[in-house]
């Protein structure tokens, strides 16, 4: 090669790779192009073709028609146009989780929790390096916990529970330290809790309950000094709680409730725990005494630590001069080796105490007196002791109905019950007291069974109407059933064997529809087998032995299957199913075929009559039914889909009216769950309690309102129902729509001490606003003559599956036109209940008639509620503070400081991506917030006259959601 070719080819060299160097990065221009918004619209289309069910529609958006940024449920950055929130929560969606979730590199909030999404979670998240929040509770994710999640170091939430997840939770999940909530409970992991969890240095919030996680505790997690919450009942863990953790001054709960734990309890651990209200360590291996620092705990509300092995006396009830007088509501040392006797001082407790549990110990002596007052009393449970003496009569005085917390498992769930229980081997005496049988809000349970009860039992055991489980057996009760006894409508369980009752059973006892168990057994009854038991259609287990029953035995129902029906000892018994052996009945002389010719003739004229008077009320309905014709004004039932809905129907529906199937109780009656069609419809039934003063009233003023009201955001009535029941008593019901995501107050204030797994984000409160403003426009000015709701408040708004809020209860629904024509003694009558305490305007508490600038201010109220995420009855509120002031004086420029916890992590902590755009979306949203809370504060001004106008605010609510939208 001559030198003088060098330069050419140096030059074909060059021209070479720079050809090769363009033809590399051909490649990488596109897929720069693509990198953006085509990215995150190519991976939302993806996730959607993963999605096999979606019955609420919300992807059907998902198309070319709209930018991706204004699909349903996608939130994106101004600037950018990128994907920053994924909002698919609770939308009853299946499916899985495309990995091409990895693309969406902006996306700071994946919310896909409350589904039935399956499969394995992606390793690809751990590509959103942005991520913030990722939700995914309640799914049925299956496989490992993704270890590439820990690469999302800007994670301050992970939720994971409700899932079907296994294996070892990663180590390295420890590098996360930004991470404040981690929630894994109800899963099926397994291993040991990682020591790298130590790193959590701003946790929050462990819950890992319901695992089979193993091993003790690790002693490094008493350095997570911001914890508020551990809860890691449910498990396999073993060892000693770790003195570190009890120095963990900020804890709030302790709960290890169901596992192997051992040792003993500091004796200055609630010195060292100063901020504990929830103490759950039941069903352990716990030995020792209680500490006498207990005596310290001022912010106790609940102490678990049944089912242990701690010993000593009964915990000196009488030292806890701490809790007294606070809101301190559960105590449960049941199943431990607890001696001595209840102290006489147990009434000095505090009356918000709602139950007591100190069953199955080795407790001796009588129960005091003064344990009647306890009047918020809900569970007392003193079982399986060694108590002597009678029951005080000053139970009488424990009348109110609470929801009661009770023990199951790890926590503390929610339950409508009111269990009362006296049994096992204690040996309590003397007769059944009227006053206890007099508590009428007793439900589910009155458990007296084996004891030295004597005399006749109370007839105001028809008091106890809602009673589903009675056990009075094992006892030395004497005299006959008392026909009252058929009044307990909701009872299931019927236990009255082994005693001394006699006679025969009354007819009364055929309204008890629902039993499913009957012991009559070891008595002393007599006369026949009733008829009516072989049409209950729930009854599943009779026995009838040892008694003196005679007569035939009946065929159907319950007594067809022999294995469910006992009675043997029956000497005077015939005839029933072969199975049952007994000897066939005497035919009877007289029958059909023998009866007298007066007997016939007597047939054929009342056969005649009766002929005669069908005839005439068949022609007395259509002679009424063409007058109504000629009316063209439709009558109320004539728009509503089930006519005459009659009292048997909406019994079958409900189940009884079971226990079961109750969702709510207010005012003036009971909610229940229904079904009717066969199953194809579900409605909540609200029945009226008529033995309530204005409840009458109340059914009245409802079908009134809603004669002819007609909107999206009202809940919308179906039928009526005014007869009789099967007792022959007045009842009356009205059939709704049933709401399935329940009201806004349990949304806005969940059940404590749960990590919520559903919330309300800043623009589904704002949904929410506008819907309800949009019901009071309608009542107020949508009609010649306005309606005024009078009891406007969360818990009467309810929410369907789509979440939309509908206005309900308009039990005290008024028109000022009816106000002016009533007379003045109607007037105040009628003016006496206008709402609720909080949300009832103040002019009404002055005598003031009812107008629809109450019902602004109520509405105001609810406003200020949305986003603050306080009841106007807070404690805070007090000294001339109500939730009105406490808004206002944040205006405009602190409206943050009075921001709803829940919000604040909406919209304070967002990083965005640039440190411009984060102020200028701050500023905004403070903004929007500012002109939300200034609605508030305009419609709950003291004059009435100066509030807001209902149309105005839908218009001022109306823009603040364009805005933000835009």
């Amino acid at each position: 090669m001559s030198p003088s070719s060098l330069p050419n080819i140096f030059t074909r060299v060059v021209l070479l790779s720079c050809l090769s160097s363009l033809v590399l990065h051909i490649p990488f221009i596109a897929a720069s192009r693509l990198a953006g918004n085509e990215t995150d619209r190519l991976a939302l289309l993806d996730l959607k073709a993963k999605i096999t069910y979606d019955p609420l529609g919300v992807t059907n958006s998902w198309n070319d028609s709209i930018h991706f940024c204004q699909w349903h449920s996608v939130i994106c950055s101004s600037r950018h146009q990128r994907v920053v929130t994924l909002d698919l929560g609770s939308q009853r969606l299946a499916g899985s989780i495309s990995p091409h979730i990895g693309n969406l590199s902006f996306l700071k909030n994946l919310i896909i929790n409350n589904n039935s999404l399956g499969n394995k979670i992606p390793q690809e998240i751990g590509n959103l390096f942005r991520l913030q929040i990722l939700a995914l509770e309640n799914n049925s994710f299956t496989g490992e916990i993704p270890v590439n999640i820990s690469r999302c170091s800007r994670l301050t939430y992970l939720g994971l529970d409700g899932n079907k997840l296994e294996g070892k939770i990663p180590m390295e999940l420890g590098v996360l330290t930004k991470l404040e909530v981690l929630v894994l409970r109800f899963n099926n992991l397994t291993g040991e809790i990682p020591d790298s969890f130590r790193n959590f240095t701003a946790l929050t919030i462990l819950s890992a309950t319901e695992n089979n996680l193993e091993g003790n505790i690790p002693d490094s997690l008493g350095q997570l000094t911001s914890l508020s919450r551990l809860a890691l009942g449910g498990n396999k863990l073993n060892g000693a709680v770790p003195p570190s953790i009890y120095n963990i001054s900020s804890l709030i709960e302790l709960s290890i409730p169901v596992n192997q734990i051992q040792g003993s309890l500091p004796p200055d651990m609630f010195i060292s725990l100063p901020n504990l209200r929830y103490l759950l360590m039941h069903t352990n291996r716990l030995s020792g005494a209680i500490p006498v620092s207990i005596s310290n705990a001022t912010n106790l509300l609940t102490i678990s630590i049944s089912r242990n092995q701690l010993t000593g006396k009964v915990p000196s009830l009488a030292n806890l001069h701490g809790i007294q007088g606070t809101n301190f509501e559960l105590l449960s040392l049941s199943d431990n080796k607890f001696g001595g006797e209840l102290p006489k001082t147990m009434g000095n407790l505090s009356i918000k105490l709602r139950s007591i549990g100190l069953g199955r110990n080795q407790i001796v002596g009588v129960i005091p007196s003064g344990i009647g007052n306890l009047i918020g009393l809900d569970v007392l449970s003193l079982e399986d002791n060694q108590l002597t003496g009678g029951i005080p009569y000053e139970l009488g005085k424990i009348q109110k109905t609470k929801v009661p917390m009770v023990e199951r498992k790890q926590s503390l769930w929610r339950n409508t019950s009111f269990p009362w229980k006296f049994d096992f081997v204690n040996k309590l005496t003397g007769a059944i007291p009227r006053e206890v049988m007099g508590i009428s809000s007793l439900s589910i349970i009155l458990d007296l069974s084996n004891n030295y009860l004597s005399e006749a039992l109370p007839i105001e055991v028809s008091r106890l109407i809602n009673v589903g489980h009675l056990d009075v057996s094992e006892n030395k009760l004497t005299g006959k059933v008392p026909a009252s006894l058929g009044g307990c409508i909701k009872l299931e369980y019927l236990y009255l064997q082994g005693n001394f009752f006699q006679g025969t059973l009354p007819s009364s006892l055929s309204s008890l529809k629902g039993i499913v168990s009957l012991d009559l057994s070891r008595n002393n009854f007599t006369g026949q087998i009733p008829e009516f038991l072989e049409s209950f259609s729930s009854l599943h287990s009779l026995n009838l032995s040892f008694n003196d029953f005679e007569g035939e035995v009946p065929l159907q129902g319950v007594f067809k299957n022999a294995s469910e029906v006992s009675i043997i000892e029956n000497m005077k018994l015939c005839g029933g199913v072969p199975e049952l052996q007994l000897p066939k009945c005497v035919v009877k002389e007289l029958n059909n075929a023998k009866l007298s010719l007066a007997m016939k003739l007597t047939i054929y004229i009342v056969s005649g009559l009766l002929t005669t008077t069908v005839i005439a009320f068949l022609v007395w309905c259509w002679l009424r039914k063409k007058r109504e014709g000629l009316s063209s004004k439709p009558s109320f039932h004539d728009s509503l889909p089930y006519l005459h809905l009659p009292y048997g129907k909406l019994l079958e529906a409900t189940d009884g009216f079971s226990s079961k199937n109750l969702i709510g109780v207010g005012a003036f009656g009971s909610v229940y769950k229904g079904i009717l069609d066969q199953g194809k419809t579900i409605v909540a039934v609200k029945v009226l309690d008529l033995q309530h003063k204005g409840a009458s009233k109340s059914f009245m003023a409802e079908c009134e309102a809603l004669r002819n009201l007609r909107h999206r955001n009202l809940v919308k009535i179906l039928t009526v129902c005014s007869g009789v029941d099967s007792r022959g008593n007045d009842f009356k019901a009205l059939v709704y729509e049933f709401m399935a995501n329940g009201s806004l107050d349990e949304w806005l204030h969940p059940i404590p001490n749960l990590v919520e797994s559903r919330k309300l984000n800043f623009l589904k409160r704002l949904d929410i606003a506008i819907d309800i403003a949009n019901a009071l426009e309608y009542l107020h000015h949508g009609h010649q003559t306005p309606i005024v709701h009078c009891d406007l408040k969360p818990s009467n708004v309810l929410m369907d599956e789509n979440m939309t809020a509908r206005v309900g209860d308009f039990g005290l629904a008024r028109s000022p036109l009816q106000i002016a024509h009533l007379s003045s003694a109607d007037q105040t009558g009628s003016l006496v209940v206008k709402g609720t305490i909080g949300y009832a305007a103040p002019e009404y508490g002055m005598g003031s008639e009812v107008s629809v600038y109450g019902d602004i201010y109520s509405y105001g109220v609810i406003v200020l509620e949305l986003f603050t995420g306080k009841r106007p009855t807070n404690d805070m509120f007090k000294d001339g503070l109500n939730l009105h002031n406490f808004a206002k004086m944040a205006l405009p420029d602190r409206v943050m400081e009075i921001l709803d916890p829940t919000l604040v992590c909406d919209i304070e902590e967002e990083e965005e991506e640039e440190e411009e755009e984060e102020e200028e979306k701050k500023g905004q949203e403070r903004e929007y917030l500012a002109l939300l809370l200034k609605i508030g504060v305009a419609c709950t001004v003291e004059s009435p006259r100066e509030r807001m106008d209902i149309s105005d605010v839908c218009r001022e609510l109306h823009m603040v959601k364009a805005l933000m939208l835009e």
